[in-house]
Formats: C-alpha cells, structure tokens, sequence
C-alpha cells in the first residue's frame, strides 16, 4: 500500500478549492453580464480540468509520474470534450429552463439566489468529485493491474458518453425527426448513455486514486456523488420529468432500461379481437 504523504496533499486541496471556485465565480460574473445563466453548464468541464492541472502542478515530485499524467490526461480530456459539447449543443439558444425555473424561486434577489445555489454549490461539487483526481497524482505507487482496469472502464464511459451524444446529435438534425423520442443505436439500450457514460468515467478516476485503503475510502464520495447526481440529481430525473409528456416517451421507458445498458425488453404483441 502506497498512500500519498497528507503534509503535502492538504496545501493542494485548498488551492484546488481556489481554482475551482475561481473559475465558476469568473463565469458568474460573465453570466449576469450577458443574462444566460446556462453557461455554466459549459464551465462545468472546464473547472475539472483546472483542478487537474493545477493538481499536477502541486504534486510534482509527490507523487508517481506515470500516474501523475495519466490522472491528469485523463480528467482534461473529459473535461473538454464536455464542455466543447455544450458549446456546440447550445449555440443558438436562450436560457436553460432549469435555470429558469430554478431562479423564479428566488425569495429576493434572483443574482444572488443564483450565486448561491447554482455557482457557489457546483464549486463545492467540482471539489469534492474531484478528490481521486487529488488522492491518485499524490500517490508515489507505480501502475498496476488495477490500473489497467481502471484505464479500461474510463475509456468505456468516455466511448459511451460521447457515441451517445453523437448520435443524439445526429437524430436531432434531421427535421424528420422532430418532437421524436430518440431510442436509436446506444438510446435502445439505455436511455440515458450520456449519463452512464460520465458515471463510468469517474468510477474509472476513482480506481486510479484507490492505492491505499485510506484513498480508497476518501475518494469514494466522488463516483458515489456524480452517479447520485446524474440518477436522482439534476440529471435523468429532471430530464424524464420535462419529456413525460411527449408522445411515445412512456412505451420508450417501458422498454428501455433508465441507466444501466441491457437489450431493451419485448413490447407484448397486441391482438385484435
């Protein structure tokens, strides 16, 4: 068991705080400038990959180097795509109706409210997800086979994340299929593939960080939380509840599981009598 020397990694948690929390209050205030709180959305991405840089910065000579880059390369990739998805997912449009919603519960003012809820608390996020990230470039054990598996399940959920949002994309831009449910290629299988596939990923970051039973358990919080947040959270469980009403939805849920791929089940056949 190699676990990472504490001293060393407690100065980085706090200037991974800094830097998380300095990129979303810099998309605040660039948000309440242009009145569209759906940016981000876009930041969200790009907040990991600052925590992982300025990680990989901090645990130099710390930490293993291979698996220094390897955490590093791994987090920014994610991050990236992500955010650069979103670019392009949501050129055009106006604000989010989740944040719309959100801030028309405001009690006072609607800046603040925001502030709060929805920058100050994803700052909180990024940190705590983030924390294999921290625990794995701080640990001095060479690569092993779990690594490997780790590797493997990352590359999974980075594969199925983005076929998923490619064919999305793809289903979206032909007019034909306008006011359609998408239940093509990996949608027959899952209807959230995006989702599943980011849970992946962070399961696939937190093996990395799991070289001692102490980062083991510390960086459990981080998959357990985004899987929760993408189940339960803001993710499917809101989605769903914007597209119940429309036409075909409730057959497409009954035979397509809501998270975890499998064949999609048999629709009893109908007789006429």
């Amino acid at each position: 068991m190699n676990p990472p020397d504490w001293n060393t990694l407690l100065p980085c948690l706090v200037a991974t705080a800094a830097a998380g929390a300095g990129v979303l209050l810099a998309t605040f205030a660039l948000a309440v400038r242009l009145g569209l709180h759906r940016i981000v959305d876009v930041t969200w991405g790009l907040a990991f990959c600052a925590v992982a840089v300025v990680t990989f910065v901090l645990s130099d000579g710390h930490g293993d180097e291979v698996r220094r880059l390897l955490v590093t390369g791994a987090t920014v990739v994610w991050g990236l795509r992500l955010s650069l998805h979103i670019v392009h997912r949501s050129r055009g449009h106006g604000e989010d109706p989740r944040y719309t919603a959100l801030l028309d519960k405001a009690p006072g003012s609607r800046t603040w409210y925001a502030l709060r809820t929805v920058y100050l608390s994803q700052a909180g996020l990024v940190w705590l997800i983030s924390l294999p990230v921290q625990l794995a470039a701080h640990s001095p054990a060479p690569l092993g086979p779990l690594d490997v598996f780790a590797a493997i399940v990352w590359a999974a959920g980075l594969t199925f994340e983005t076929v998923g949002d490619h064919q999305l994309a793809r289903f979206k831009a032909d007019p034909a299929n306008r006011g359609r449910v998408m239940d093509q290629g990996l949608w027959a299988w899952t209807r959230h593939p995006n989702y599943f596939g980011d849970a992946l990923v962070w399961w696939g970051l937190y093996l990395l960080a799991c070289t001692s039973w102490q980062t083991g358990l510390a960086g459990l919080v981080s998959p357990v939380v985004m899987t929760l947040l993408l189940t339960v959270g803001s993710g499917k469980r809101l989605l769903e509840k914007r597209m119940a009403h429309r036409p075909g939805f409730a057959a497409y849920a009954a035979r397509t599981s809501g998270f975890l791929p499998r064949p999609p089940r048999q629709q009893p056949s109908r007789h006429r009598r």
